[in-house]
């Protein structure tokens, strides 16, 4: 190889040693001759994009040149650069890798699904049975106030040992008092009640139930609807006994007929 010669001229020098006309090649090789010419002359841009360096590889395999052993001239032909060849022992070292990762994987995905909650609850009952009595936190102790705070879930019985379920919901803005029987001891409860506020709470023995705006407030007691037939902005008070009964005010008596009174002349004594 001269210094500076290109792989046109060796490809040329090496079909004219062989005595070989570009037109036998490009019959052979299923080339047209001016792609032959290109590639003698170094006119890489007269053939396709993408195809110099494969017609080249083409063109030489036939005459017989190893253009890897004409390294510095084939670099200046224009194209992606081959890769190297893979070598056989890092695939096989490559596939042997991914192998025993995806046997890892399958065997840690079998043991969460098949054993891993089984093995998961026999562990949390040898850690519970393990600890001393001291260290078990003791269930909270029920509670013994008949009045309930705010919030508390209460039973849905009208009736029961902790007093009578009161149910209240209001439409619009209502001030609620709540007092029971000074015997209960029980301190009197108020409340506002918002727009469709609810306030269920339980009360132990008789009491008074009073609200400033009673036409905006469903009452129910004991699980009956009271009826208090007052309007908005009218003020209602309502007494109930222990186990929730109304206890509604005497009706008024009917007044009674007036006798009727005697003429005037009947009482003088006189007839007419």
């Amino acid at each position: 190889m001269r210094e500076g010669e290109t792989v046109g001229q060796i490809l040329r020098d090496a079909r004219v040693a062989k005595g070989l006309s570009r037109e036998i090649l490009a019959v052979e090789l299923k080339l047209p001759v001016r792609h032959i010419e290109a590639i003698e002359a170094d006119d890489w841009a007269a053939l396709p994009p993408g195809r110099p360096r494969p017609l080249a590889r083409q063109l030489a395999a036939r005459l017989g040149v190893d253009l890897d052993f004409h390294t510095g001239a084939f670099q200046t032909v224009p194209g992606v650069r081959e890769l190297a060849p893979p070598d056989p022992r890092q695939e096989r070292l490559e596939r042997i890798v991914m192998g025993l990762l995806t046997a890892a994987s399958v065997l840690v995905a079998a043991w969460l699904v098949v054993p891993g909650p089984s093995l998961g609850r026999k562990v949390a009952a040898s850690y519970l049975t393990s600890l001393p009595k001291a260290a078990l936190p003791p269930p909270p102790a029920p509670s013994t106030s008949p009045y309930p705070v705010l919030g508390e879930l209460l039973p849905e019985a009208p009736l029961n040992d902790q007093g009578v379920l009161i149910s209240l919901r209001a439409l619009d803005t209502c001030e609620v008092r709540l007092e029971p029987s000074p015997e209960s001891g029980a301190p009197a409860q108020a409340r506002t009640l918002r727009v469709s506020e609810p306030w269920r709470l339980r009360v132990k023995g008789p009491f008074a139930l009073s609200l400033d705006n009673a036409g905006v407030v469903n009452v129910e007691v004991a699980g009956v609807r009271i009826a208090h037939g007052q309007n908005v902005g009218e003020a209602w008070s309502g007494h109930f006994d222990a186990e929730g009964r109304w206890l509604r005010p005497p009706a008024p008596p009917a007044p009674t007929p007036a006798e009727p009174q005697p003429p005037d002349d009947e009482e003088d004594g006189t007839a007419p």
